[in-house]
């Protein structure tokens, strides 16, 4: 058994070689390489899988009881500092290790064919794996100079996934906003470490943190300094999982293509904070005062996030802030001590967002045919609607992701967020009426993203306000690579879209290599209803869904509570304990906890009512002529509300503005200020002084007249005045050495 547990080194290994062989395949021979395409994802998902299957092996031996198991070898050996590397096996790690594959395996069949058309295809799977590589040795850390090595990788692939299509300026600003959030988190994570070090002198985490127990508890360090250290640690997570006041960057990541939202979103990147929390949250339990700004914190998030998300047009940036809200309440868990919950909502979260962000995918790459490449309108859900009557199985697995993040039951996020409600009334009542709150308000911008994009009738068939610029503006494909891209991928050209457009009816012609339009078969869109309306992806595009789809309803039924064992830190035999004792008896665990769930329930589906009256078929039906989709009142209080509540969503809460008037524009300022007093006083002193020594060198040679005469007139002169001074000094030492 224990050479299996010698394997788990192996799993952070497989996607990085595969990683490593496409990256330097295309470094070497990027002609060869690009030729291969598709071929080059092969590796990427084969090695992942092996790592899936080294992973269900350690998941099961935690299940059956086997201990925490922790592996280390000498790192770095010095007489001042010492550190060993290894890794990590406990039923947190399995459990992630768990996550991480399952979504990246789908995630990577997925983008093969998403990103099949783009130049930059064969880089995609170098930075999937480099990025899923990242995260499954972060996850098996044992210390935290590994953990701080591992998020740096996750933060450089985020930075590169973000910024995938770095010819769009958006893309180019959303990569570098969230490197340079991320930095200041991880600079405050490394201040943390350092100090921790200097206080319990380990970087192992269980080590260091029953060390930091003893020293609070025997009074040997000074509460300030603990809880600096211990908020500068909590820094790095709340930058990484987007949490206030750090969680700007987290919307505009959407720049990115949709494959990197879902790893982004679901295993990786926000995942490594909480992750990193729940790892030490035996750390974080010692300071009182850090563990009750956790709290606090994660349920600001939570709301903020939640009432940002009321009333976006843009799919993808409705749920990044989905996103960050779910993760607030993740991290609320945690600082009211639910371990438990909190871990086993990470997990539920994850795979309902990693099938809601493919299914948005699948929206935006059938919504692209018809109103173009442009971003601004093909995650514009204003012009959707009605998607569910073409695209049934998508609509179908996003209906489930979207049930599941309201926490209706039997779905997988409905298990875990009852449990943090519950937990959060119990620990105060103010948190209570945050999660409550925040729970309905999920239930309602989730069924509000839902109706208006798959209910109701198609909305952009009916549009004439695109011109022939808006189909052909994005630059990401390259110079004159439109016609080419539309041809390879089976798109009728922008070309002829719009003929079709303005004629009103659909000609059958197609631009051929030489670039002449030429009749197309008899079978080749031959309806202009299938010109003018979306299709259904392709299978490549469906299968991750329906995957996805199987854990986001069966993964909740692991954690109902069961009445033979107690809600602990025991985070697997609590998990499993219905699962391996299926004959216990639990009728009576599950009618407790579903009857304890019921004013969750409610809350839930009361905003599901509101959503569906404001925002339901028949709603937008009555309010599609008038072209206003979003019920906002021209009159009256209650119109003025919603609209501040528009403006509030639209404007991301002012917050982003806030941080451009207060640090970009007013380091600007003090940069003037400063390269002012650069110039006219420092180096004005400086230059003051080089031109006094050159008017003086000047005048002083029109005195030279070659006469001794006259130097020793000057020298009498020079010399009077100094005797004047020095006589009477020196009377007075003379005077002064009598008296004494």
């Amino acid at each position: 058994m224990e050479l299996l547990y010698k394997y788990a080194r192996i799993v952070p290994f497989c996607p990085f070689v595969a990683s490593g062989l496409v990256g330097l395949g295309l470094f070497l021979f990027p002609k060869a390489t690009k030729s291969l395409r598709r071929a080059c994802a092969i590796p990427s998902i084969s090695s992942l899988s092996v790592a899936m299957f080294i992973s269900f092996n350690l998941f099961w031996q935690q299940i059956v009881g086997h201990p925490t198991y922790q592996y280390s070898w000498s790192w770095i050996l010095n007489n001042d500092i010492s550190s060993e590397a290894g890794f990590l096996v406990d039923p947190l790690t399995s459990i992630m290790l768990i996550l991480v594959t399952t979504v990246g395996i789908p995630v990577m069949i997925y983008s093969d064919s998403y990103m099949c058309h783009d130049q930059g295809y064969v880089r995609f799977p170098v930075y999937l794996s480099l990025s899923t590589a990242s995260m499954l040795g972060l996850v098996l850390s044992p210390n935290l100079i590994q953990i701080y090595v591992f998020r740096e990788l996750v933060g450089m692939c985020s930075y590169l996934l973000i910024g995938f299509w770095f010819t769009r300026p958006s893309a180019a600003n959303a990569c570098q906003k969230a490197f340079v959030t991320n930095r200041i988190g991880d600079s405050g994570l490394l201040l943390g470490i350092s100090g921790i070090y200097w206080i319990t002198g380990s970087f192992e985490i269980h080590e260091l943190s029953e060390r930091f127990h003893e020293l609070i508890g025997n009074g040997s360090i000074s509460p300030f300094f603990a809880n600096t250290c211990a908020l500068l640690l909590l820094l790095g997570p709340v930058a990484k999982s987007a949490q206030i006041p750090l969680h700007v960057w987290l919307p505009d990541a959407m720049e990115g293509p949709t494959p990197i939202s879902a790893l982004i979103h679901a295993a990786t990147m926000v995942a490594a904070g909480i992750f990193l929390v729940a790892r030490m949250f035996d750390f974080f339990e010692a300071p009182p005062f850090t563990m009750n700004v956790i709290p606090r914190v994660g349920g600001a998030t939570a709301l903020l996030g939640a009432t940002l998300a009321l009333a976006q047009k843009d799919l993808k940036k409705g749920l990044a802030h989905s996103t960050m809200s779910q993760l607030g309440y993740t991290m609320l868990a945690l600082g009211i001590g639910s371990y438990r919950a909190a871990s086993f909502h990470l997990i539920t979260h994850a795979y309902s967002k990693a099938l809601l962000f493919p299914g948005s995918g699948s929206v935006i790459h059938s919504m692209e045919t018809i109103v173009g490449y442009s971003p601004d309108k093909s995650q514009n859900m204003i012009l959707m609607g009605g998607l569910r009557k073409y695209m049934p199985i998508t609509g179908t697995t996003f209906l489930s992701g979207t049930l599941s993040l309201c926490g209706i039951p039997p779905f997988a996020c409905f298990w875990s967020k009852d449990e943090i409600i519950v937990d959060s009334w119990l620990r105060s009542p103010f948190l209570g009426w945050i999660a409550s709150f925040t729970a309905g308000l999920t239930a309602f911008y989730m069924f509000r993203i839902y109706f208006i994009t798959l209910e109701g009738s198609f909305r952009a068939s009916n549009t004439s306000s695109y011109s022939s610029d808006s189909f052909t503006s994005n630059t990401i494909w390259g110079d004159n690579q439109e016609e080419l891209i539309h041809q390879k991928i089976g798109l009728i050209s922008p070309s002829v879209r719009d003929e079709a457009i303005s004629e009103g009816s659909l000609k059958k012609t197609h631009i051929s290599d030489e670039g002449t339009p030429v009749d197309c078969s008899p079978t080749y869109y031959s309806r202009k209803e299938e010109f003018l309306y979306p299709k259904e992806s392709d299978i490549l595009m469906l299968l991750p869904l329906i995957l996805l789809a199987i854990p986001t309803l069966f993964i909740g039924f692991v954690g109902v509570p069961s009445p033979q064992t107690e809600t602990g830190l025991d985070y697997s035999s609590d998990w499993l304990a219905p699962l391996t004792n299926p004959s216990n008896g639990n009728s009576e665990g599950w009618l407790e906890f579903l009857t304890n769930s019921i004013p969750s329930v409610t809350i839930s589906l009361v905003g599901i009512l509101i959503s569906f009256i404001l925002y339901g078929p028949l709603a937008i039906s009555s309010r599609e002529p008038k072209k206003d989709i979003d019920p906002v009142a021209k009159k009256g209080s209650l119109g003025s509300f919603s609209s501040l509540i528009q403006d509030w969503s639209y404007n991301r809460g002012y917050i982003d503005n806030y941080y451009d008037m207060i640090f970009v524009k007013g380091i600007r300022l003090l940069s003037n200020y400063i390269y002012l007093f650069d110039r006219w006083i420092i180096d004005g002193i400086v230059n003051g002084i080089g031109i006094s020594s050159l008017f003086g060198g000047e005048g002083a040679k029109y005195g030279e007249g070659g006469r001794v005469s006259s130097y020793s007139f000057g020298s009498m002169i020079g010399i009077i005045p100094l005797l004047t001074v020095i006589i009477p000094i020196h009377k007075n030492d003379i005077l002064y050495t009598r008296i004494l």
